[in-house]
C-alpha cells in the first residue's frame, strides 16, 4: 500500500524493479542514485518529498561483496575504500539526509541492510566484513541517538541469500554445498523472506523495537 521510491546506481535494474511495480498496480519512481555521493542522497530525498510529501520508510539496501578472499595483509587500498563508500558511507549518507526529513515529521522508521557477517567473522572477505559490522554500529548509535524522536532504526543481517550477487558463488559445485551446510536449516534465504523480515521493522507490529541487528539467516548465527 505504500508509495515506493527506488533508487539504484544502476539504471536498467532500477527501471526493471519499477515496471515490476506498476504492472502490480503500485505506485512508484525511480531515481538513479550514487550512494557514494552527499549531493546526489540529498537530492534523492528532496526528489521524494516532492514527489509523495513524506518519507515514511526508509530501506539502505545498496552494498557490494568486494571480491573473495581479501585478508588484512593482502587486501588493496582501492578495494577497502570502494567496500566501504559503498556498504558503510552510503548507508550513513542516506541515513542522514532520511533523518533530517524525519525529524520534521516527528517520526519515520529506517532499516539497514547489514549482514551475517556484521555479527560473526568471515575469513573470506575482510572489508566486507568490517563494513558490515559497522553498519551495525551506525544503526544502534543513530537508534539510541533518535529514540525519544519518534525514529526508529534498525539493520536486517541476512544469512546466505539467492541474489545476483551471490549466485556465482553458491552454484559452485565445490564451495555452493559447504555455504548451505553452514545454515543449519541446510539452505539459502530468499528475497521475499528478506523483505518480509524488513516490512516487519518498518511497521507498528514493530514499534518497541529500534537499535536491533536482526538475523535472518536459517540459525546461522545461533552456532
Amino acid at each position: 500500500g505504500a508509495s515506493v521510491v527506488i533508487t539504484d546506481i544502476n539504471t536498467e535494474g532500477g527501471e526493471e524493479t519499477l515496471s515490476l511495480i506498476h504492472k502490480n498496480k503500485g505506485q512508484a519512481t525511480f531515481i538513479q542514485t550514487d550512494v557514494t555521493k552527499a549531493a546526489e542522497v540529498e537530492a534523492l530525498v528532496a526528489q521524494t518529498i516532492d514527489a509523495y510529501g513524506r518519507l515514511d520508510y526508509a530501506f539502505n539496501n545498496a552494498g557490494i561483496a568486494g571480491g573473495p578472499g581479501q585478508s588484512v595483509a593482502e587486501c588493496d587500498e582501492e578495494a577497502w575504500d570502494q567496500v566501504m563508500n559503498v556498504n558503510l558511507k552510503g548507508v550513513w549518507l542516506c541515513m542522514k539526509y532520511e533523518i533530517l526529513h524525519m525529524l520534521k515529521q516527528g517520526n519515520g522508521a529506517i532499516v539497514n541492510t547489514a549482514s551475517i557477517y556484521g555479527l560473526v567473522g568471515f575469513a573470506g572477505g575482510t572489508p566486507y566484513n568490517v563494513s558490515k559490522h559497522g553498519v551495525v554500529g551506525l544503526t544502534k548509535s543513530g537508534a539510541l541517538q533518535y529514540a525519544k524522536q519518534g525514529i526508529r532504526i534498525n539493520a536486517l543481517c541476512p544469512g546466505w541469500t539467492h541474489t545476483a550477487m551471490t549466485e556465482h558463488i553458491v552454484s559452485d559445485p565445490e564451495y555452493g554445498p559447504k555455504i548451505i551446510s553452514r545454515h543449519p536449516m541446510g539452505r539459502l534465504g530468499t528475497p521475499e523472506e528478506m523483505a518480509q523480515a524488513v516490512l516487519y521493522l518498518c511497521s507498528d507490529a514493530a514499534s518497541f523495537i529500534t537499535g536491533h541487528a536482526f538475523p535472518v539467516d536459517g540459525g546461522y548465527t545461533a552456532q
